[in-house]
């Protein structure tokens, strides 16, 4: 595969990430059930009119893609690729809302227009004029990680060069009600608090002053048993010619709920010696979380620091230059993303 250097990162999420020159120097704690992002003032980037008829989702991503491209000196994308689990789910529920209030009569078809998954990417593009390849992959928890393989793939074969990449999802209000009931009637439940965010790199095959790392690979396994996991990891590692030794930090996905089981696994044998690392405790838990675990890969490896928020372990090193991240949901869509110091 063709080198896939990240050029930028930026965050919109429950924390002040908007600065990735702060990189977590200070954090917000939560203890509500859902924790929603911290937004900017949307008019730095999309116009007041606009910006009513928009559902939250898609003022973050706009707002972060923009970010993104200027901190990588890029005004086009040549493809914009966007990872989300929900999509705007604030305006399917508006519509089904409609329909139940109004017996499914006199409605009005624009919270239905808005409401698909790929709105995003969409209303990114409009704004941007880019008129490239846009492509939205929902598969769940490994929706980001899918978008990361389509970019890659997309370098190796030549057929784009700078890529706008990133994960998106909002809260709602109704839907995530019920999530909440859900888990609270599960035995041992989702502790994390749920919540919403946008995070959008942007991805190129040629190395840039404003580099973050590189990222190596990217692996997606739809089930795996806690007794497996272990095995298909240093598979995965041996592909790429490391050993688990060879990690200088690994940052996990944990939740607080019974497939936590995972995450313990290989903390407690082949990452025993390794700096852990946890985030959704920041974040909170949704379907491109795993976005913003990838955000803070980048900067560790850019600023050479673990935040001490996102420390598990307490054992840090003098260096970070190959930063491996693990995720999965309800013990299914694991994925594993490597990415090394250039």
């Amino acid at each position: 595969m063709k080198p896939c250097y990240i050029n930028s990162a930026a965050s919109i999420s429950a924390q002040d990430t908007y600065d990735s020159n702060s990189f977590l120097q200070t954090v917000i704690s939560h203890d509500t059930k859902t924790v929603n992002a911290i937004h900017p003032k949307y008019k730095t980037f999309i116009s007041p009119i606009a910006s009513r008829r928009m559902a939250t989702g898609v003022k973050m991503g706009i707002a972060t893609s923009k970010i993104a491209l200027q901190e990588a000196q890029l005004e086009i994308p040549d493809a914009i690729i966007t990872g989300t689990g929900m999509g705007c789910i604030e305006d399917s529920e508006k519509f089904l809302n409609a329909i139940i209030d109004n017996n499914e009569e006199y409605l009005t078809p624009t919270s239905f227009i808005q409401s698909t998954h790929n709105t995003v990417g969409a209303q990114i593009a409009l704004t941007l004029k880019c008129k490239g390849y846009n492509v939205t992959y929902v598969h769940g928890a490994a929706s980001f990680e899918s978008a990361l393989v389509d970019a890659q793939l997309m370098l190796h074969e030549n057929t784009a060069n700078n890529i706008l990449v990133g994960g998106v999802d909002e809260l709602g209000k109704q839907f995530i009600h019920d999530i909440v009931m859900a888990e609270e009637m599960a035995s041992q439940p989702i502790t994390t608090a749920f919540g919403e965010g946008a995070h959008f790199f942007t991805v190129s095959s040629s190395k840039q002053k404003s580099t973050y790392c590189k990222l190596n690979g990217v692996e997606i396994i739809n089930k795996a048993t806690p007794e497996s996991i272990q095995e298909k990891l240093q598979g995965f590692l041996k592909h790429h010619e490391l050993l688990a030794s060879d990690i200088d930090a690994v940052i996990l996905g944990s939740n607080g709920d019974d497939f936590d089981k995972y995450y313990h696994q290989l903390q407690d044998s082949i990452f025993s010696s390794t700096p852990q690392i946890h985030y959704k405790h920041l974040c909170g838990e949704f379907f491109t979380a795993s976005a913003f675990g990838f955000w803070a890969a980048t900067n560790i490896i850019k600023h050479q620091r673990i935040p001490k928020a996102l420390m598990l372990n307490g054992t840090p090193k003098a260096s970070y230059k190959k930063v491996l991240l693990y995720n999965q949901f309800k013990g299914q869509q694991h994925s594993f993303l490597l990415l090394t110091a250039c």
